[in-house]
């Protein structure tokens, strides 16, 4: 009996030791929640606003999955694009050569470095650069991020070092505080500055031109009657739209529209070293066109009208690099007289965004 007794007793405290694990084991640690109080959210995610009309299936918005469009990266962009700490003596931003009231390009026809160097190019246009896969207008940096890297360290912009934008964003009251919330981790170097801007930079739309009122808001109000006359012979008679498609009136090409032979500037040469790149650079869009003088990657028009008169008169179609875009021109069929030429400028002026070029969205947050 005795030993029964206790073989009973041992199973028991087995049991109530095991009850005991099985109790603890279940017992809920204390997490870091408790500990160091609830997560961060984390960045928003941002969608863009995109009409539906503006998006097709040829060219899809090229968004890196390595940097995702969020609320606070947007804003964080914004801010760096105007801040004139990245250039080495704090007196440019990118602003100071890609202006909103000009389409975010520049009037000069160069801009000029924090030491008064001027560069050998037009500063292109920041408008729908959310399609775009390369940039500069040679094509040099296959990334908007690459892209926004290069202007810090450029001798003949703004002239700086990332060691030093880095040091000065560290010291900075705000900016520590909001590259954590832009990317929900601590910490500032030159990609997160170059992701922010990039991400703030494909915000810029433009799709509220009276040529979008007339074409796709049926607002037959929208442009005149020389301006209808315009679009028609762009997306006709005068082959425009053969590298200036609908709907961005852009084709993302890299091209030789005979501009001269012997043209210093090699474009797309000097990247590739391949002859029948000479003379080649990107295509640009021509929304907001009549904002964005002067054209051509040197500037070398300062007008929309001498613009078309050179592709009325002056294409140099024996260059062997001619784009085949332009075999319009090397079979004779462009043939414009003085007053197709006016409307045609006329039409021009109807794809100008006032929304986008005034929009508080893109504007200085200072």
């Amino acid at each position: 009996m005795h030993e029964l007794r206790t073989v009973m007793f041992r199973k028991v405290v087995l049991l109530a030791c095991a009850a005991t694990l099985i109790m603890q084991g279940c017992r809920k640690d204390p997490s870091l929640e408790e500990v160091n109080g609830p997560p961060s959210p984390g960045p928003t995610p941002l969608s863009l606003n995109i009409p539906a009309w503006a998006l097709d299936s040829i060219h899809p918005l090229n968004l890196p999955y390595d940097n995702p469009l969020t609320v606070e990266g947007v804003a964080l962009g914004r801010r760096l694009f105007y801040e004139e700490a990245l250039s080495n003596d704090y007196s440019l931003s990118c602003a100071n050569c890609h202006r909103q009231e000009h389409a975010f390009s520049d009037p000069r026809q160069f801009s000029i470095g924090t030491d008064g160097s001027v560069g050998r190019r037009n500063s292109m246009t920041i408008q729908n650069v959310a399609w775009d896969h390369f940039f500069f207008w040679d094509t040099r940096a296959l990334s908007l991020e690459l892209q926004a890297l290069a202007p810090v360290t450029n001798h003949v912009e703004m002239r700086n070092t990332w060691p030093t934008v880095v040091q000065r964003l560290a010291q900075h009251p705000e900016y520590p505080r909001l590259f954590e919330q832009a990317f929900g981790t601590a910490g500032i170097d030159s990609f997160r500055v170059a992701f922010a801007i990039a991400q703030f930079e494909r915000t810029l739309l433009t799709f509220d031109s009276p040529y979008d009122r007339y074409v796709h808001g049926g607002d037959l109000s929208a442009m005149t009657e020389q301006q209808v006359r315009g679009m028609q012979l762009f997306f006709g008679e005068a082959r425009c739209n053969d590298c200036h498609a609908a709907p961005r009136i852009q084709d993302h090409g890299v091209q030789n529209i005979g501009l001269g032979r012997h043209e210093e500037d090699l474009g797309l040469m000097e990247v590739s070293g391949v002859e029948a790149h000479r003379g080649r650079f990107k295509n640009p869009s021509l929304r907001n066109v009549a904002v964005s003088a002067p054209y051509m990657h040197d500037g070398r028009f300062a007008t929309l009208e001498e613009v078309v008169d050179f592709y009325g008169d002056d294409v140099d179609i024996a260059d062997p690099n001619l784009d085949e875009h332009m075999f319009g021109w090397t079979l004779g069929l462009v043939d414009l007289d003085a007053q197709e030429r006016a409307d045609l400028v006329a039409f021009l002026h109807a794809l100008t965004d006032e929304r986008f070029l005034t929009n508080p969205a893109f504007s200085d947050p200072e």
